[in-house]
């Protein structure tokens, strides 16, 4: 049975973060509501210390199948400032999602279309089980996936969010992983469970610094020319990390032979 809370939020006093989308009579589809509850959150936890790593699932069938039909209904009748301005609210939440400074974690058992497909983008780590369907349906509405596109692009590269993109294919959880889409393909729920587990205790191995400074590290040097400054920059990252307060308990851990303060 469904709370009224749209958007339902846990933490372990060890640090894991736990976002359920909990809207399952409508398989978790975004609405305003939605929205606004996911960018207040994703906004705190990025101020909160404690939080190491945060998981997103979906209660009942569904991850998320997108965009809730009485929002797109209602939003035909609408201004096309008054469009852009929701749509900007979207945009807007997938940022924050994508931007927070700790691990995020894709838990998906069941769809995962269109919008649903753009939060699962916008994760660091993708876990999906054999039931899992994906897709980016927009085009068959006659609208395309622009507010996720920077998302889907970045996961699944240029090429294959075209070929998604214009054809809004559906697709298996086989298929997801192929084109990179999905890191771990599990059986069911249960596997589910052992992987949340299995990744939490991979995270809490890792330095929160470093952590946070190894995501930095994708987004700023992606892309960019393998010239003498991206060696100097490369360079004075491992420096600084080296100097670090996290750096030089992870070596003295090391040599030590035993669990970094972190991990502990």
């Amino acid at each position: 049975m469904s709370d009224e809370t749209p958007v339902l939020f846990d933490a372990t006093r060890a640090g894991v973060g736990v976002i359920t989308l909990n809207r399952p009579e409508k398989h978790n589809a975004f609405n305003p509501d939605v929205i606004e509850h996911l960018t207040t959150l994703f906004e705190e936890l990025r101020g909160q210390d404690g939080i190491r790593m945060v998981f997103l699932k979906g209660a009942g069938k569904s991850f998320s199948a997108g965009a809730d039909l009485d929002w797109m209904r209602h939003a035909a009748d609408w201004t096309h400032d008054d469009n852009q301005k929701d749509a900007a609210a979207l945009a807007e939440m997938l940022h924050k999602l994508h931007s927070l400074p700790m691990p995020t974690i894709a838990l998906v058992d069941g769809h995962a279309i269109a919008g649903g497909m753009g939060l699962v983008s916008a994760c660091d780590i993708v876990v999906a089980t054999k039931k899992a369907q994906f897709g980016l349906s927009e085009v068959h509405l006659g609208l395309t996936p622009a507010t996720i596109s920077p998302y889907v692009i970045e996961a699944v590269g240029p090429r294959m969010a075209r070929a998604l993109f214009v054809t809004g294919e559906r697709f298996d959880v086989a298929f997801g992983e192929k084109i990179g889409l999905v890191h771990y393909a599990v059986e069911d729920a249960d596997a589910l469970a052992e992987m949340e587990e299995y990744l939490a205790k991979l995270i809490f191995k890792g330095a929160p610094g470093a952590i946070t400074d190894a995501k930095k590290l994708v987004d700023e040097v992606m892309w960019r020319e393998m010239d003498s400054h991206m060696r100097h920059d490369t360079a004075k990252r491992i420096a600084d990390r080296r100097a670090s307060d996290e750096g030089k308990e992870g070596l003295s851990a090391y040599l030590e032979k035993r669990k970094p303060k972190w991990a502990e």
